[in-house]
């Protein structure tokens, strides 16, 4: 165990601030999420990791069923919530073409998104950033929370610069009902 990682085990960030638990992202229904990469609460392959840990960084295949009707929009948050920070760090943000379906791998890299994705800032960059957690710091919970939205989140005055927004700033501006949302949690530990 590193020293750092030592010093900083108690300190995490925890569901509190996370998007799910956010007022104006809660919804009624339950979507289902799922990913063939790792089920929910199971370790994530070294392949979605960061590079700087030996990963390739590639974001995972994800999949989701039945939309509820009137979904305009999905929006995507990835969020490590055991960071050693105040709020959990997001490590992808996203807005969907509800058409899609799903994901598959590598779909929310910056440079090239699958189609009908639309790849938003993070904390960390654009685009999907893998764990890479505190050595010796224990297991970190990669949350992928899935959101349908009646209202298209870029079609408000107020989000006229989504591309520019910071992840907590942009989340604040979500207004329109949420019809229906899913979570997926994978594990890392180093």
């Amino acid at each position: 165990m590193t020293l750092l990682g030592r010093l900083l085990k108690n300190r995490r960030a925890g569901e509190t601030h996370a998007a799910w638990n956010l007022p104006a992202l809660r919804g009624t229904e339950q979507l289902t999420l799922t990913s063939r990469d790792f089920g929910d609460g199971e370790a994530m392959p070294l392949k979605h990791c960061a590079k700087t840990i030996g990963g390739e960084d590639v974001s995972p295949h994800l999949a989701w069923a039945a939309l509820p009707p009137g979904t305009a929009q999905l929006l995507l948050v990835v969020e490590d919530i055991d960071v050693p920070m105040a709020k959990p760090a997001v490590h992808c943000l996203a807005l969907l073409d509800p058409a899609t379906g799903h994901l598959e791998p590598g779909a929310l890299a910056a440079r090239h998104p699958g189609p009908g994705v639309r790849i938003l800032r993070s904390t960390i960059g654009r685009g999907y950033h893998g764990p890479a957690p505190v050595k010796g710091h224990g297991p970190h919970r990669y949350v992928f929370q899935l959101f349908a939205l009646a209202t298209p989140l870029d079609s408000a005055p107020s989000t006229a610069h989504v591309e520019r927004a910071r992840p907590r700033a942009l989340l604040a501006t979500v207004t329109g009902p949420v019809l229906g949302r899913g979570r997926l949690t994978g594990v890392y530990k180093r």
